[in-house]
């Protein structure tokens, strides 16, 4: 059977895919930013728009990271100026589980869905470090199995908050005066070792109910959490087979939660490249990733690594000779990218044998270990390779990441949507109204 391929836009915001120095790049604070993006995407026919969250500007040795001075406003404020220009787009905005509480997000999220008659989405996220922890009372103090059992609890009482309305209780019946079939609505009480509230939630059943929850993260709690209680996991993999294994993996949990297959979409992050022929793209890939990797920005990467200061060192040049510093403050502050790297004498090593292997320079080394998933090449060959992926059980769709804001995706929408469209694996026209509608998902059930 030929699965139908599902795409989102994601804003850009401060992070090193994007090219801030191009002539063509426009603000990424301004709201026609956000609103070109969105109509763009809604234009194409796309399932929703993600906002990422940047709760602090990292930092890189006591400098705020030049990708950062952009910086980034509430998710809530531009989501719900959104809803005003778009109608059929979905609004996913990232939220996070350790410094909110579950009222304050659910409240928000339902007035959302009601907005936009629908379309709201949650990313359902935590927070994994200290830095970013000193913006907010609570700091960075609880370790990763903490984060992900406070990040199920915030859920799960956030759902009770919502379905604390059925749906069916406003009458509003003027002439016989009752305006609430149940006085009790909206009522709710929730005990766990973090969260302690009573009352009654102030917001209507909205129209979906509950917003769609995504996930995103490829760790092993990350995947568990994905598995047990969201709707979509956000996902990295550079290659076909990465992403099969990926997507089999999530996919084999469901049972053990009682779901089926259908129930969790897996949309990983990409980046496409377009040109009037497949080397002509591969050119300009090669432009783009040397405009998002310059030779500050390569050593900065590698300070992140070798957690010690690297200005002196050419970019153009061979690694350092000398192994990473372990026992040190990390240079880095506030990027999440710095868990990856793992034991950082043992990462070293792997890159120099890459480098070595390849002829590397530290700039071009950069370029390599940092690229994500991306496609290249003509419309057809873009279409071809993206269905292949879904076809192929490597994805359900895909994030679209662009490198320019906000017209990043204007040569897509106009050149590769239509090929996909020919081809009967995407649609036309938005088939429902509401974004777990069309993203096939099953109705959000009453608890």
């Amino acid at each position: 059977m030929t699965k139908q391929i599902h795409l989102a836009a994601h804003f850009p915001g401060v992070n090193n895919t994007t090219v801030w120095t191009d002539p063509r790049s426009l603000s990424q604070i301004e709201f026609s930013s956000f609103a070109h993006l969105a109509e763009t995407a809604e234009r194409a026919k796309f399932d929703f728009l993600f906002l990422a969250e940047g709760l602090r500007l990292r930092e890189h040795a006591g400098r705020i990271h030049d990708l950062d001075v952009v910086g980034r406003p509430d998710t809530f404020t531009v989501l719900a100026a959104l809803a005003g220009v778009t109608e059929r787009l979905g609004l996913a905005g990232t939220i996070n589980s350790t410094f909110n509480e579950p009222y304050e997000v659910a409240r928000q999220f339902a007035s959302l869905d009601h907005l936009s008659a629908g379309r709201a989405a949650w990313n359902v996220v935590t927070s994994w470090d200290a830095f970013t922890g000193e913006n907010f009372r609570r700091g960075g103090f609880l370790p990763e199995d903490q984060r992900y059992e406070r990040a199920r609890q915030f859920l799960r009482t956030a759902t009770e908050l919502f379905d604390s309305w059925r749906g069916d209780e406003i009458i509003a019946d003027a002439e016989s005066g009752v305006f609430l079939a149940d006085p009790r609505a909206g009522e709710f009480e929730h005990a766990d070792a973090h969260f302690d509230i009573r009352g009654r939630f102030n917001v209507p059943r909205s129209p979906q109910g509950r917003p769609v929850i995504f996930q995103a993260g490829d760790s092993e709690a990350g995947r568990e959490f994905a598995a047990s209680a969201a709707d979509a996991i956000f996902t990295r993999h550079g290659t076909l087979q990465a992403g099969k294994d990926f997507y089999a993996d999530v996919k084999s949990r469901l049972a053990a939660h009682g779901r089926s297959r259908e129930d969790l979409l897996v949309f990983p992050a990409t980046t496409v490249v377009l040109g009037d022929s497949d080397a002509d793209a591969q050119e300009q890939a090669a432009i783009i990733r040397k405009q998002q990797v310059s030779g500050p920005t390569a050593i900065s990467f590698l300070e992140q690594l070798w957690n010690t200061d690297l200005s002196e060192l050419d970019p153009d040049g061979p690694l350092p000779e000398f192994d990473p510093v372990v026992d040190a403050d990390a240079i880095t502050q506030g990027r999440a990218s710095t868990r990856t790297l793992g034991d950082r004498v043992a990462t070293a090593r792997s890159w120099r044998e890459l480098a070595e292997a390849k002829k590397l320079s530290v700039r071009e080394l950069i370029i390599e270990v940092t690229a994500r998933q991306s496609f290249i090449g003509s419309p057809s060959t873009v279409a071809e390779e993206m269905n292949r992926f879904v076809q192929e059980d490597a994805s359900d769709g895909f994030i679209l990441v662009p490198h320019l804001t906000p017209g990043g995706l204007d040569d897509f929408a106009a050149q590769v949507v239509p090929l996909l469209q020919e081809r009967g694996v995407y649609r036309t026209e938005y088939p429902v109204a509401t974004l777990r509608e069309n993203l096939g998902l099953t109705p959000a059930p009453v608890s």
